[in-house]
């Protein structure tokens, strides 16, 4: 058995490297991720994982038995060259972390036994979106595809919208070593220093980033005193200089990329963490929320559709329209001045997490894949969407006009 995963980007050599050297996780469950991969080497030949954005091509076998292949692409990608890579290792078996339509079709063609892992929100809002999602339903429904993984419920639950069968849908988590229960719900401090938000991901404006940044300049216009941090990568220069546009420079602090150790207590220092992403970013269930839940500090984010099912306005989290930066601005003097609501979302924090999770989690779902014994063939079939294990909340309509009021 030779196994190739292919993913997009998150490069596994750098990872393996920064680990032996002593260094942290830059995201959460960084280190599970990259030891459940080893851990496949236990069933196979030889397992590798090729990572489509990397700055160079490389091809490298290392300490932990993993065969790390860089393809040297940038975006976009050619998947045409991606599935030459691929080809050239002679997999017998592919896992999938990406939602490429051009692979699936090369792997079905090549009758190679096939999963996904995505972790991807899918949509149908116009005639392009519909036509890519026919095209990637059907090869996903084939049966060549085995089974269908996403993150989360809703996220899979989206993969159901477009067409995939539901019987092959698998929802798949990550573990979670930190809980809420770690932490007391909080309260709405009284002094008169500058209230702190955080942002925790992409520096984008996809993400709401701009949003975020134009929120905080109404609010100190209206003599709000708020600070606004920001954890992550992307496009700082763009920001920073929008910041010093807007006259905020000195209420925005961009911490770069943090170590992933620090951000539930970054994120429990603060008074709110924000989630603005807009609609046209296709989230999953990011990581970010289910930090921010951990940490019992409330949630201001956007309507984004992959978030409206779980977060519930002045319930679990205040929500507003996104791409709206009046109304991020609206919802945050809103909670800064009703402590009630403040401690009230804060306590609902920790059932809303607890309900989040989800008994298969990324390494045990692989594993059992990959090593095809009748009883792992028989964990798969029942922890399928239809299984009924999954129990999933409407989406609350009252959420989202609250919001926009």
């Amino acid at each position: 058995m030779r196994i190739i995963i292919v993913q997009y980007a998150g490069d596994y050599r750098e990872a393996v490297y920064r680990f032996a050297a002593g260094q942290g996780e830059t995201y959460h469950a960084q280190r599970y991720s990259v030891n459940s991969v080893a851990a496949l080497t236990s069933f196979a030949e030889e397992v590798a994982v090729l990572c489509c954005i990397t700055e160079s091509p490389y091809n490298e076998k290392l300490p932990n038995g993993v065969r790390a292949i860089g393809a040297g692409c940038q975006h976009p990608v050619d998947f045409k060259a991606i599935i030459q890579q691929i080809e050239a290792y002679q997999p017998t078996h592919l896992i999938l972390n990406i939602p490429s339509r051009e692979i699936l079709n090369w792997a079905i063609k090549r009758q190679l036994p096939t999963i996904t892992c995505l972790a991807d929100s899918f949509n149908s809002k116009n005639w392009r979106q519909r036509l890519r999602n026919f095209q990637l339903v059907r090869a996903l429904n084939h049966p060549q595809i085995q089974w269908v993984a996403n993150h989360g419920i809703t996220a899979s639950e989206s993969l159901c919208s477009i067409g995939v069968n539901p019987n092959k849908i698998i929802p798949w988590d990550w573990p979670y070593p930190i809980t809420p229960d770690a932490f007391s719900a909080k309260t709405l401090f009284t002094g008169n220093e500058p209230r702190t938000l955080v942002y925790v991901g992409l520096i984008t404006e996809a993400k709401g980033v701009g949003d975020a940044l134009e929120a905080v300049a109404l609010l100190r216009s209206k003599n709000v005193p708020v600070t606004l941090k920001l954890a992550g990568k992307g496009d700082l220069e763009v920001f920073q200089q929008k910041a010093a546009t807007l006259n905020i420079t000195d209420a925005v602090e961009f911490l770069g990329l943090v170590d992933n150790k620090s951000i539930i207590p970054l994120m429990r220092s603060a008074d709110l963490v924000l989630v603005p992403s807009r609609h046209d970013y296709p989230e999953g269930f990011p990581l970010t929320i289910y930090e921010a839940l951990c940490s019992r500090t409330p949630i201001v984010a956007s309507d984004h559709p992959m978030f409206v099912r779980q977060l519930r306005h002045r319930v679990n989290a205040m929500l507003f329209p996104a791409g709206q930066p009046q109304a991020i601005a609206g919802q945050i003097e809103a909670i800064f001045s009703d402590a009630a609501l403040y401690s009230q979302i804060s306590e609902a924090t920790a059932a809303t997490w607890h309900q989040l999770q989800l008994p298969v989690k990324m390494g045990d779902l692989l594993a059992r894949w990959v090593n095809t014994t009748p009883e792992n063939q028989q964990w798969l079939y029942q922890h399928r969407l239809t299984s009924g294990l999954y129990k999933q909340q409407p989406i609350s309509q009252t959420s989202v006009q609250l919001a926009e009021a």
